[in-house]
């Protein structure tokens, strides 16, 4: 009976090493945190980033100032999964719900694949009309 238990438990143990955390988990966590230095090392090099009612869409390196612009601004209070398509291998979509101490905020992602890892190609963040 011990053996079984002590096989129960080195299974729990190495469970998180088995399955692989998802792109988009692992974004919303980002989210959570206001870590945009974390967030930008998975930009594409061509990444799209649209803040709020931007006219322009923001290239990699003007992206992530006015990401921490916006954290600032809004502190991230919880995030919620709203969306998820992960059907193609490579390329996956996801729109978040960021709640934050301003308001709630959506937030498109498109992901894909460069190099054998998920890559944000596009990120849109706009104030969420519907609650």
């Amino acid at each position: 009976m011990k053996i079984i238990y002590l096989h129960s438990i080195i299974l729990l143990f190495l469970l998180p090493v088995v399955v692989k955390a998802d792109p988009i988990d692992n974004i919303m966590h980002m989210l959570k945190q206001g870590n945009t230095q974390e967030l930008s090392n998975l930009f594409s090099d061509n990444v799209e980033v649209t803040i709020l009612d931007a006219d322009n869409s923001l290239d990699k390196t003007m992206a992530i100032p006015a990401l921490d612009k916006f954290f600032t601004d809004n502190k991230p209070k919880s995030v919620r999964l709203f969306h998820k398509i992960n059907s193609n291998p490579n390329y996956l979509f996801g729109v978040v719900f960021l709640n934050t101490d301003k308001g709630l905020y959506r937030i498109s992602l498109t992901l894909s694949k460069h190099d054998a890892e998920m890559k944000i190609v596009e990120m849109r963040i706009e104030i969420e009309k519907t609650k």
